[in-house]
């Protein structure tokens, strides 16, 4: 068994000792979850660099992850499910967006162990562990964020490697120095302060025309008190870096850890709930069955490259995950298993080539060994409009659809934004997706459709999949054809007659709305500001510190107007 020992530093009662439902209180376990791995194992093979990470005196690696796990007191009120969360930059994502509950904002000196909010409730009144399980090598060194501890790669004479990194850079506001990572993960350090062949380049736009800035004008350094110092984590340029605008820089680095043991942390931390012992640690033996995995954005790109590497056979040959939603993922995957892999990178528009990214590319090789797995990509319209979610579902070209493979679904949740709505309506980011992220205005009020109930109910259908053989509805897109005919229709339709005069009560409605959401005085849409994000991708927002969304009843109104039309197959589980 990979995961070797459970240390426990912290246990406590879920929400004050409140019952929920038949199953009762929870408890939460935090800990330090320790993992020993065979580099030579089959199941192994597919991580990068693995075979050149130090080994202990039994030939294996060791590495160690963040865990909290909550769970009934009573083991036996278990349902026999596990959802792995599958944290974005450290931190929580299932509990909030299947529960509607807050997460916490780590920053530095912030309590690093606040209590967990279970929202209404809903994954614990079905009975299910939730494990959120810290994967991350890079993560910013903030107490509470749930991170992984992993050893180097090294090279056959047991020295540190170097390579060529390349990563994009972008500030709010004029500064003198960048760190060279993104979002304030931690860096590659430079190998060489002097290096001749890095570059830095700038531009305006993702597609524009880039600039070469002279060397002399830069350097590997930062400004502290007057001074320039050399440091092999920063960049420095003389004259600052301009609010706004794309630097790219590539230059060669030195430390390569083994990105891809995060995956591995997932797979086996799952294989431990469902087959550990007790003297292994596990804290519900002989109680847990399936286990699935949810990831968002960020970490729904992790799932959808470990599928793609068939990362999820444990070392005694059995499957890890049983099921998976890789929810606002798009058609990307991302540098989570490669040589200098930068996890928090997500932008599209940086790769050299289009990925195979339909799950009938992602699941070749779990369909040629005949896994059961099952899985559920889902997207918000946000990832359309980014510009690679359509390719889950057509060629690479664009040019035609691609139907769903038998152990997938694919699913549009229409007239919705990256992140769960949020209510009352805003314009201002509840909270970044880590500690490092400057606030954010948005031009317009953010989208308010909570689409948690598609959540839910794709959960329910993924378990009734899995354990009953309950075929989910099918996968529900915007197709090319689809589209087609629409045009088709709207091409030949008349207009419909427009109105000389609108009523009384219309106009008095729509003075109502006017004022209800204007913007404070002062409050300008100049005075926008943009996150580290590319200009092409400022439309996006996440999920912070949340709200419960609208009322029921506005909800459904939104829902009326596109939130559910390409998802109302999808079966909404009740509260």
């Amino acid at each position: 068994m990979p995961a070797t020992r459970f240390d426990i530093r912290l246990q406590r009662p879920l929400a004050g000792g409140a019952a929920f439902g038949a199953v009762g209180p929870y408890e939460e376990l935090k800990g330090t979850l320790r993992f020993s791995i065979d580099p030579k194992n089959g199941a192994n093979e597919r991580i990068a660099d693995v075979a050149l990470a130090p080994r202990d005196h039994a030939g294996r690696v060791e590495f160690e992850s963040d865990v909290s796990i909550l769970l009934p007191v009573d083991r036996r009120r278990c349902s026999g499910r596990v959802m792995l969360d599958v944290v974005n930059r450290g931190n929580t994502v299932a509990v909030p967006n299947f529960n509607r509950a807050t997460r916490p904002n780590f920053v530095p000196g912030a309590d690093p162990d606040p209590p967990v909010d279970p929202g209404d409730g809903f994954l614990m009144r079905r009975g299910f562990v939730v494990i959120s399980c810290g994967w991350q090598i890079d993560l910013p060194e903030v107490p509470g964020l749930l991170g992984l501890r992993g050893p180097e790669a090294l090279d056959a004479n047991g020295n540190r490697i170097t390579g060529r990194v390349y990563t994009q850079l972008q500030t709010p506001v004029t500064a003198t120095h960048l760190l060279l990572s993104d979002r304030g993960h931690r860096p590659y350090p430079s190998g060489d302060l002097d290096e001749r062949d890095a570059v830095l380049l700038v531009r305006d736009q993702p597609d524009g025309e880039a600039t070469t800035i002279d060397r002399a004008r830069w350097r590997f350094a930062r400004a502290q008190g007057g001074a320039i110092v050399p440091d092999a984590c920063y960049v420095w340029l003389e004259g600052g870096f301009e609010k706004g605008r794309l630097y790219q820089i590539a230059y060669t680095a030195i430390g390569a850890p083994v990105v891809g043991l995060g995956i591995a942390a997932l797979r086996d931390a799952a294989a431990w709930l469902k087959h550990g012992t007790a003297r292994e640690g596990n804290p519900a033996s002989d109680v847990l069955r399936y286990v699935y995995a949810y990831g968002r954005s960020q970490t729904g790109r992790l799932l959808r490259t470990a599928v793609y590497n068939d990362l999820n056979v444990d070392e005694q040959g059995r499957e890890a995950l049983d099921g998976i939603i890789a929810n606002v993922a798009g058609g990307l995957r991302g540098e989570f298993n490669q040589r200098f892999g930068q996890n928090s990178k997500d932008r599209p528009h940086m790769m050299d080539c289009v990925q195979p990214a339909t799950d009938q590319d992602l699941h070749r090789r779990l369909l040629a060994r005949g896994s059961k797995l099952k899985v559920f990509y889902t997207n918000s319209s946000a990832e359309y409009h980014r510009g690679d979610a359509s390719l889950a579902h057509t060629n690479a070209e664009g040019t035609r659809d691609v139907a769903s493979g038998p152990s997938a679904r694919v699913y549009h949740f229409a007239g919705t934004e990256h992140g769960l709505g949020v209510w009352p309506p805003t314009w201002e980011k509840l909270a970044p997706a880590d500690p490092s992220e400057p606030s954010e205005n948005s031009q317009n009020l953010r989208n308010t459709i909570d689409y948690a109930p598609l959540l839910r109910a794709c959960l329910v259908n993924l378990d009734r999949w899995v354990t009953e053989g309950v075929e989910p509805p099918p996968s529900g897109w915007s197709s090319r054809a689809r589209r087609f005919r629409s045009r088709a229709r709207a091409a030949s339709a008349r207009p419909p007659a427009i109105r000389a005069r609108p009523s009384r009560n219309a106009t008095a409605r729509a003075t109502t709305i006017s004022s209800a959401f204007a913007r404070p005085a002062g409050h300008s849409s100049r005075s926008a500001t943009c996150s580290r994000k590319t200009s092409s991708s400022r439309w996006r927002s996440r999920r912070g510190p949340g709200t419960t969304g609208p009322p029921e009843a506005t909800r459904l109104t939104l829902a009326r107007r596109g939130a559910s039309v390409h998802t109302a197959s999808v079966r909404v589980a009740p509260a």
